[in-house]
């Protein structure tokens, strides 16, 4: 049996696609890094795959907002082939950029309120600046593939617009209900509060119903290895797997069953 093969989005202003997609090989996949317009010219390379993955970056330099050109070219151009390639079993992950790309696209949260708005988006810090540093994260897994075994752990984040917000807190109670919010900003060791953008909830990142489409912030194609943790020397066994390895294993390890 093949090992499970990851197509990895990249596209003008993405700038994480070599390290997320080095991280799916590390887990034990084989990656393909493949550009948004080779993928819209030809959609059926996505059947060789069975994981799709949308990185961080900037894409299309964040022109309009975070992500949102990207949305719509994915929205018009393969809205139908994602939806089709989520229905056959295929997982879809989206980090950081690619979980703003995920909202708007309605991949990851098709349903919309009255008004016909996303009950949930990603805006700008609540502190109005760019910010990149460690969190603190915990997870309620539930359905989620990608977070399953991992409970309290970092990783980095790196951005201006990752403030969770929903239309209404009615709203935010029912994906929390519905055990959409997977991860959180937690306490640090100190028990300080470590939400770095203000986010409702402390929301980190969600999944969808199945549980197969995961978009969260922070970032853990950079922290495969222990020594990548600034703190790693006084902290950590080096020998130790790294906690955003264990999302790509996970991918990999569920992925597997539909591999060949």
């Amino acid at each position: 049996m093949l090992a499970p093969r990851a197509l990895v989005l990249r596209g003008p202003g993405t700038n994480c696609d070599h390290e997320t997609a080095h991280a799916f090989e590390r887990a034990g996949g084989i990656s393909r890094r493949v550009h948004v317009q080779a993928l819209a010219d030809k959609p059926a390379l996505l059947d060789d795959f069975q994981i799709f993955c949308i990185p961080g970056g900037f894409s299309y330099g964040d022109d309009i907002a975070s992500g949102r050109i990207l949305a719509l070219e994915l929205s018009q151009r393969l809205g139908d082939t994602l939806r089709r390639f989520h229905e056959r079993g295929g997982l879809i992950l989206g980090i950081c950029n690619g979980f703003q790309v995920l909202l708007q696209t309605g991949l990851l949260l098709p349903a919309a309120d009255a008004e016909g708005r996303r009950q949930a988006t990603l805006a700008h810090n609540t502190s109005g600046r760019f910010i990149d540093c460690w969190v603190h994260l915990q997870t309620e897994p539930g359905r989620c593939v990608f977070l399953q075994g991992l409970s309290r752990f970092e990783l980095p984040v790196a951005h201006a617009e990752g403030r969770f917000v929903t239309t209404s807190e009615s709203a935010l109670e029912a994906f929390d209900r519905a055990g959409l919010l997977v991860l959180r900003y937690s306490d640090n060791d100190a028990g300080h509060p470590t939400n770095p953008n203000g986010s409702a909830g402390d929301v980190a990142g969600m999944c969808d119903q199945s549980g197969r489409i995961l978009g969260l912030m922070p970032h853990p194609e950079r922290f495969i290895e222990a020594t990548q943790h600034p703190a790693w020397m006084g902290r950590l066994d080096p020998t130790a797997e790294a906690a955003g390895l264990a999302v790509f294993r996970n991918a990999i390890r569920t992925a597997g069953g539909d591999a060949g």
